[in-house]
């Protein structure tokens, strides 16, 4: 049998119970060529060893080549990775290749799991934004070691020099709130998520120096871990009953910037004569609420295409594998109905 780490093929299987590769194949199809007695055996043997089907080798049995690259998001509900999934996708079909995407579910170990699978189809490559609470890196070491091209867009690993295609998170996020300071807002509050994560940390200190370069005390104004609508509007109401409440939000993302708005306005507060709000991303959703949602565009199909690019290039041969491409796609404020 192969190494303890090593994907089990048809080829063991038929090897370890004595049937020919054929005939493996036709029981895991569930064939009626084959006894129901020697379906049961065969199928049951591949389960407990974990066996998995190789489709890129399925293709080539049909004499048709497909390239595939892996993806990894943490979840499809937001707007931001169904850009960059969109300019992954129109990248691989320059080259010829498609993707097959999984959600990670923000789980660390559906995301090694994923990595797995995807490295026993044997997929041309990963392209991933990892797990919010992923803090060991070994799934992707593995892969690195077994030579399978990796790419990080948005939310990189840290704890590794790898490839990676980000958005300057920190200009997006320095330049927001300089705007709003220069529209006479003074206290501004910050609504951020976990910061385990490099995007959280780069927003929040572009928020942070942005204060302090306009002389501003970041102590002196609010800061809540709130990554989300339903808990915007679950913690904004105390927020805004505060005897000094913020005259802005700077919020780390679209969904909760909306949030804000709406519990500001359920409270009696108009937008933005007496609170402006500001978030990150410009998903759909930012126009369409009211007012329209002023936010950092993120532009994700430039970073899906840019991170498709790299790694496409490394699975052809054109960039070395042990090259370390890092890039950084430029933001831009779009200015809307929600600030002053």
């Amino acid at each position: 049998m192969p190494e303890k780490n090593t994907p089990i093929t048809m080829k063991d299987i038929a090897r370890e119970l004595k049937v020919s590769v054929a005939t493996v194949s036709r029981a895991l199809k569930n064939s009626p060529r084959i006894s129901a007695k020697r379906r049961d055996e065969i199928r049951r043997y591949a389960e407990e060893h974990n066996f998995s089907p190789n489709i890129i080798a399925e293709s080539l049995r049909n004499r048709r080549v497909i390239k595939v690259i892996g993806v990894i998001v943490p979840q499809f509900t937001h707007f931001y990775f169904s850009s960059v999934l969109s300019g992954i996708e129109e990248e691989a079909d320059k080259y010829g290749y498609r993707i097959l995407v999984a959600q990670s579910l923000e789980q660390y170990d559906r995301e090694v799991e994923v990595c797995r699978s995807f490295y026993e189809n044997k997929v041309c490559g990963i392209l991933v934004s990892q797990a919010i609470n992923t803090s060991k890196y070994d799934h992707f070491t593995d892969l690195i070691n077994k030579n399978v091209p990796l790419v990080f867009f948005d939310r990189i690993c840290t704890g590794m020099n790898t490839c990676r295609v980000v958005v300057d998170d920190y200009m997006g996020a320095f330049s927001a709130v300089e705007y709003l300071i220069k529209t006479g807002c003074r206290h501004i509050a910050y609504y951020g998520s976990s910061m385990n994560l490099e995007i959280s940390k780069n927003r929040y200190n572009g928020w942070h120096d942005a204060l302090r370069k306009h002389g501003i005390d970041p102590d002196s104004c609010v800061k809540r871990f709130c990554d989300n609508r339903e808990h915007a509007e679950r913690i904004t109401p105390e927020v805004l009953n505060m005897e000094d409440r913020p005259d802005a939000f700077f919020a780390v993302n679209d969904d909760t910037a909306i949030g804000i708005m709406y519990t500001a306005k359920h409270m009696g507060l108009r937008i933005p004569e007496d609170i402006s709000v500001c978030g990150f991303t410009n998903g759909q959703r930012a126009i369409a609420c009211d007012p329209m949602l002023t936010t950092v565009e993120q532009n994700g199909k430039e970073v899906g295409r840019q991170a498709a690019s790299i790694l496409i290039g490394k699975a052809e041969g054109r960039i070395p594998l042990d090259k370390i491409e890092k890039r950084v796609v430029r933001t831009r404020l779009v200015v809307r109905g929600s600030t002053k």
